[in-house]
């Protein structure tokens, strides 16, 4: 693996526990693998460049660019913000499951949307935080203050799953709390019904928002390959199942595969963008759809 690509690596940034430098190192690893890529549909650009004059602020100088040339450079940033963006994060109950060798959805969401924020704040976009479960548990409104990054952090780093679901009626109350469009993106596992779940998402659209959705999955939620006979037991209600796996499988497959490509279709023919991720996909596939989400706005 190239050094920069494992730090889109899920399981090697949960290692570092930190989730400020979890961050900085996704961030890193993508910018590192966009620069090394072939393909050229998109790129990052922070800042324009001008030579260093008395009375800069010293923490805007590029130090890369005076390392390859021995010349002083800052980092020229436009001063409004281009875009308003909210993360919404599933914080119920159910968001915890993790199978073996994997981490949590909710904690793979949280990296993701750390390393978001960090690249958007970094662009001088404004960017907020919601995480709900039943209803909204916390709200923080868009802003593009660098400072604004540690609110970000703490909030993620100090809640956990808890609660039921109430994906739909969560993100109603948060269509109604977002004054000015902007961009919406919604991690969850959308473990609710899914009519309700379509009407909130086009509740945004309603509102002239563009929306990015993805549906995070733990991998044995798509494939269903756990072994042997086992006692299943709902995260949120408690009741308990004892099944085979193996005689199971194919129609839970099919019933999973059917509940996704019934997102998909309706996200699409209400310009939604979804994002199928499991909790082992690298995370530049996510990064890469909203740069390209962005380009377009």
């Amino acid at each position: 693996m190239n050094d920069y690509r494992k730090y889109l690596d899920p399981k090697t940034v949960a290692k570092v526990g930190n989730l400020e430098l979890v961050a900085r190192l996704v961030v890193e690893g993508f910018i590192t693998g966009l620069h090394r890529s072939p393909y050229h549909g998109f790129s990052v650009e922070f800042a324009e460049h001008r030579a260093y004059r008395p009375g800069d602020e010293i923490k805007y100088l590029d130090w890369k660019v005076f390392a390859r040339t021995g010349k002083y450079y800052v980092k020229e940033f436009q001063e409004e913000t281009n875009l308003r963006c909210t993360i919404a994060i599933d914080a119920s109950r159910s968001m915890a499951y993790a199978s073996q060798g994997n981490i949590s959805k909710y904690e793979y969401s949280a990296y993701l949307a750390a390393a978001l924020s960090l690249l958007m704040i970094q662009q001088r976009d404004a960017i907020g935080l919601t995480l709900f479960d039943n209803g909204i548990r916390t709200f923080l409104p868009p802003n593009s203050k660098p400072s604004y990054m540690r609110q970000i952090l703490k909030t993620l780093e100090q809640n956990s799953p808890a609660n039921d679901t109430g994906t739909a009626p969560a993100l109603n109350l948060l269509a109604e709390k977002i004054r000015r469009r902007g961009l919406v993106i919604v991690f969850s596992d959308f473990f609710d019904n899914p009519d309700d779940i379509l009407t909130a998402l086009k509740h945004f659209r309603h509102k002239k928002h563009e929306v990015i959705v993805f549906h995070v999955l733990d991998p044995r939620e798509i494939d269903f390959k756990v072994g042997a006979p086992a006692n299943f037991v709902d995260m949120e209600s408690g009741e308990t199942m004892l099944t085979n796996p193996y005689q199971i499988q194919l129609a839970y497959k099919n019933a999973v595969n059917d509940y996704i490509n019934f997102l998909k279709k309706e996200c699409l023919n209400h310009q939604i963008d979804y994002n199928l991720l499991d909790t082992s996909a690298s995370y530049d596939h996510a990064l890469s759809s909203y740069l390209v989400k962005r380009k377009k706005m």
